[in-house]
């Protein structure tokens, strides 16, 4: 790849809205700033207050949709109405892949979890960029990959662990991605809940009991302290 071509940090700084939100985008950042303009093109940025719909279940699937702000969490809908997180998307994240190959419908809903800003790219013009820049196709279906992996391990860790031992790995996991022992919930407690397979009661009750034990230390809704990782690592 030629890497003058490959836009720079302060090119991007000052970009408008769309071509910033093609060049976070992990299918489209390794293009060249040519390829980036031509998708920046196609793109169309709309602001969404907190609890919008981007879609919901039924809705066709004809958009490939990119977070620039905000935060959106996608999740479906047992027969009996109870949520089940499936990821939450934060600026750089994108979905509605599976519109790409196929016509289809949103078999999940994707809500706004705070103000966002969220830009679409219709199937046929990703279609046409697909043809002009085969590689586009490899790192969606590396997306694709990934997301099958992390999905595949949540469900077996529901199936196979303890409510207490899936929580205590959770907060290892945000301790981790953050680089630090004291963060903030990315979600709320429902929110974890659904993630989780369980209940938000459950949740306030196990943190309750990590935080009697001297695990944990909790300040409001959303912000966790680690004080034992080693004693969350042993729980079963």
């Amino acid at each position: 790849m030629n890497h003058e071509s490959t836009p720079q940090a302060s090119e991007i700084d000052h970009a408008p809205i769309p071509a910033l939100c093609v060049a976070r985008v992990p299918i489209f950042n390794h293009l060249p700033s040519e390829a980036l303009s031509i998708i920046a093109d196609k793109a169309v940025m709309r602001p969404y207050k907190r609890g919008e719909f981007i879609h919901r279940g039924g809705d066709a699937s004809d958009k490939l949709f990119i977070v620039h702000k905000g935060k959106v969490k996608v999740y479906r809908l047992s027969d009996t109405g109870k949520e089940q997180l499936v990821r939450i998307l934060k600026p750089g994240d994108f979905a509605g892949e599976l519109a790409l190959f196929s016509a289809t419908a949103h078999d999940s809903w994707a809500e706004t979890m705070e103000a966002s800003e969220v830009c679409t790219i219709h199937q046929a013009d990703v279609r046409e960029l697909l043809l002009q820049y085969p590689d586009i196709s490899l790192h969606v279906l590396s997306e694709f990959s990934r997301r099958l992996s992390a999905s595949e391990k949540q469900t077996a860790t529901i199936a196979t662990t303890s409510i207490n031992a899936r929580l205590a790995r959770y907060l290892a996991d945000q301790a981790e991605h953050e680089g630090s022992f004291c963060f903030g919930l990315p979600m709320s407690r429902r929110d974890l809940a659904s993630f989780m397979g369980t209940t938000p009661e459950t949740v306030s009750r196990k943190f309750g009991e990590f935080e009697e034990a001297g695990w944990i230390a909790q300040t409001g809704q959303r912000k966790i302290a680690i004080l034992d990782l080693d004693a969350l690592l042993l729980i079963e």
